[in-house]
């Protein structure tokens, strides 16, 4: 490898748990090597479109979409879809020369990474959940290396091209001052605060469930940040009206999570496999209720991984109207069960993630 600057293209998207994973090793890449031209590819009309410039890097959309469960108009221009973002995707690889390509997973990922590896161009997927996505699996046998978060992985990749590096979480992450955070969100130091977090789009049952238990969370003392997401926040927004005085916040989305993490004593969660992976990071106690909307139902698995080895509870999304607000309640009333989740989580982090792909990626370019 010289030292002139690198050139690497980054794939992939369509939520924070692709884009946020992406930009974390884009920014490792650009701390230790200032020069690197950094280009994204994702697919237009998704988040990573604006999320991306906001982190400062260039980005190119590709007209990608993903396969429907049932035969609609979409799925049977699929095919001319893959087809012609395959040739755009070659197109930009030839244009901007890659010394290598990387795939976070998403619609957009897989017709760069065909384009790339029919190229010969060094290749590195970075697979975030404990059940491979299917875009990862087709393609795990052209790239070079797959970067994976758990152990166990070699029954959907070929061993040899396995590394367990754990998920890039944002270093800034688990850096949050308790008293800025409660500062910051205008919280009582003398109370208990939760968090409630549907990931990046929001998540309906959460949003239900936090509305409907508003008023028992007030009789209990419990102060709330609750991210709703875009979509649920005017509603949420008005259900929560009533109980600012209380300090029971709805909020459409929380850009300093450090500070979020940082007020928080329980948190409520999806468990896609970025917010699993900053719950270790930052040692939260937490409530995981996986997403039934997902491939494979991937978000169980993901949080099996940390339910199985004591480091969190788990609420199923069928159970939550009834049960959920009852177990956050019970967690809340009991330091000494926080503080063995808080434990047994922190010993399953992965600090040293983002540094571990880079040295990766880094590698197959000097070969």
């Amino acid at each position: 490898m010289t030292n002139s600057p690198l050139r690497v293209i980054i794939s992939g998207g369509g939520t924070g748990g692709h884009i946020f994973p992406a930009v974390a090793i884009a920014n490792e890449l650009r701390r230790r090597r200032p020069d690197t031209d950094i280009l994204f590819v994702g697919a237009n009309g998704r988040m990573e479109m604006t999320r991306v410039p906001e982190a400062g890097y260039k980005i190119v959309g590709l007209d990608i979409t993903g396969l429907q469960r049932r035969l609609t108009p979409r799925n049977l221009l699929f095919p001319v879809r893959v087809l012609r973002s395959v040739r755009k995707a070659g197109k930009l690889i030839e244009e901007f020369r890659p010394d290598a390509v990387v795939g976070v997973g998403g619609y957009a990922s897989a017709p760069v990474l065909l384009a790339a590896t029919s190229r010969a161009i060094p290749s590195l997927i970075q697979e975030q959940n404990s059940y491979a996505g299917l875009v990862n699996k087709l393609l795990s046998r052209r790239v070079n290396r797959i970067c994976v978060a758990y152990e166990g992985m070699e029954k959907f990749f070929p061993a040899g091209k396995l590394v367990v590096t754990g998920n890039p979480v944002r270093a800034e992450i688990a850096g949050g001052s308790r008293a800025e955070a409660l500062a910051f969100f205008g919280l009582n130091p003398n109370k208990q605060t939760l968090l409630v977090v549907g990931g990046s789009l929001g998540a309906r049952t959460l949003n239900m469930a936090t509305a409907a238990a508003l008023q028992r969370l007030r009789e209990a003392g419990v102060q709330l940040l609750w991210q709703t997401g875009k979509l649920y926040f005017p509603e949420a927004q008005q259900q929560a009206a009533a109980y600012q005085d209380d300090n029971l916040y709805a909020l459409e989305f929380i850009k300093r999570m450090d500070l979020a993490y940082a007020a928080a004593d329980v948190v409520i969660s999806r468990a896609g496999a970025l917010s699993v992976s900053e719950l270790c990071l930052t040692g939260k106690a937490s409530i995981l209720v996986p997403s039934p909307n997902v491939a494979e139902d991937h978000q169980t698995k993901n949080a099996r991984a940390l339910v199985d080895k004591g480091a969190a509870l788990l609420v199923t999304d069928a159970e939550a109207p009834v049960r959920l607000y009852g177990e956050a309640l019970r967690l809340l009333n009991d330091p000494a069960g926080q503080q063995q989740l808080s434990t047994r989580v922190r010993e399953l982090a992965h600090p040293n993630a983002t540094d571990m792909i880079v040295d990766e990626l880094l590698k197959l370019i000097k070969k």
